[in-house]
């Protein structure tokens, strides 16, 4: 696997030369913001550096030459039998253990050779030339099916000795894929999505293959299960009204103030603060607070024909950010009100609706919560309190189950810090076992 850094003004720039060195199959590990060293840093500001992976194509073994066979070189060697003596030690030599058995002189000479399964071959002496071609004949039968018997088991030791190795390798990723699967259900991933990812990621996994490739394949699949990252963005014409929604005790109001705040502050927009949240009077009392701070406009609004009026009130401005009562979902009337609210400017502004949830709400509520608002309106996600909890599974789960673009995560209390763009990337590896 080949692991690179580049660096750039920002990160599309970065990516971009990485994908132009590299190809687009690359993968993002890590992204870093930095600012260069000395006076060049101090005129330059801050870059972007960006980690990259790309997995290579693995080299195949190159077959081996072809060798000269045992009974090839045998052959050689009868051709080479000229006498008694050369006969003797070519039997002694390729058949064990041979027995040589020489009778007096004046008798007809024999050679008898005895081999391992006690089978007799009966070698005349040279000068008998027929029936010495015949017994060569004979010792050469059955020194080739010796020799084809003990090719035979070789090549079944060899094939297990594979099949072993295999196994082996096979085991080895079966228990490192079964090592990902527990740290994402630790993490709260659920069962279904981990049983998904898995399943793809093996359906690409090769014998021999590395366990680093075997993660970089997962740590990819889950970075593309999360899709892409959207931010508010301005209105083609007129303010752009953007409305918070969810239930009670998620941090809306706080979301709110710190999104105001990176508006006004680092992008220089012009933005107005308004509340519907006339349930709870601290809510409306905190907004006010944040308002005055930021010196921007806030206003109550009661009603869906409120909220068309504050419209024209601000339209010259970049965003107008409407904060919702915070309710149960089980309660429809609050439901209907809601509801009545994000669509009082449908035919007059474009809208954009977050849903803000919270990351240490189990999984079977959010699943209630999500349904809940999809009945209102397409929406986007916003997770709060990622500094509450360790496990951070609910944020790919909600994805996979809404389809919703995840958009900010908030992690403390702190106006206008703790928020940033959800990073899909330091998700994943938090979901993997690595640092948040």
């Amino acid at each position: 696997m080949i692991i690179k850094k580049y660096q750039g003004k920002n990160e599309s720039e970065a990516t971009e030369l990485a994908k132009k060195e590299l190809g687009e199959s690359v993968v993002i590990m890590n992204v870093r913001t930095f600012k260069p060293k000395g006076l060049k840093g101090f005129f330059q500001g801050s870059k972007v550096e960006v980690t990259v992976a790309l997995e290579e194509e693995s080299e195949r073994p190159q077959p081996k030459p072809p060798t000269m066979t045992a009974l090839e070189q045998l052959a050689k060697k009868q051709q080479e039998i000229n006498e008694k003596r050369k006969l003797e030690e070519t039997a002694a030599r390729m058949v064990k253990p041979a027995r040589v058995v020489m009778p007096p002189t004046e008798a007809p000479v024999h050679i008898d050779i005895k081999a391992d399964d006690g089978e007799t071959v009966n070698i005349l002496p040279a000068n008998k030339q027929e029936s010495l071609e015949e017994k060569l004949d004979s010792l050469e039968t059955l020194l080739r099916g010796k020799l084809e018997d003990g090719g035979a088991q070789e090549e079944k030791s060899e094939q297990a000795s594979v099949k072993n190795k295999q196994k082996e390798q096979s085991d080895e990723q079966l228990k490192f894929t079964k090592l990902l699967y527990n740290m994402m259900i630790d993490n709260e991933v659920h069962e279904k999505y981990a049983n998904a990812i898995i399943e793809e990621a093996e359906k690409s996994n090769k014998p021999n293959m590395p366990f680093d490739y075997m993660l970089t394949n997962i740590y990819q699949k889950m970075i593309l299960k999360f899709g892409n990252t959207s931010e508010i963005s301005p209105a083609s014409k007129g303010a752009k009204v953007v409305f918070f929604v969810g239930p009670t005790g998620v941090g809306k109001t706080t979301t709110i103030a710190k999104i105001a705040s990176k508006l006004c502050v680092e992008d220089k927009k012009k933005v107005a603060l308004l509340t519907a949240d006339t349930y709870r009077i601290a809510a409306a009392e905190q907004l006010r607070t944040y308002a005055n701070i930021l010196e921007v406009p806030f206003r109550i609004i009661y009603s869906a024909p409120e909220i068309e009026q504050a419209y024209e009130e601000f339209n010259s401005y970049d965003y107008i950010l409407v904060d919702t009562a915070g309710h149960s979902h089980h309660n429809e009337e609050q439901k209907n009100n809601t509801n009545l609210i994000i669509h009082g400017v449908d035919d007059i502004a474009e809208s954009e609706v977050y849903l803000v949830l919270s990351a240490t709400t189990k999984y079977r509520d959010l699943v209630d919560i999500a349904d809940t608002y999809k009945e209102m309106s397409d929406y986007r996600i916003i997770f709060t309190k990622l500094d509450e909890t360790t496990a951070l599974g609910n944020l790919l789960n909600l994805r996979l189950y809404t389809g919703c673009e995840l958009s900010y995560v908030t992690y403390g209390q702190n106006v206008p810090d703790d928020i940033d763009k959800f990073n899909p990337q330091t998700t994943v590896k938090s979901i993997l076992g690595g640092q948040k």
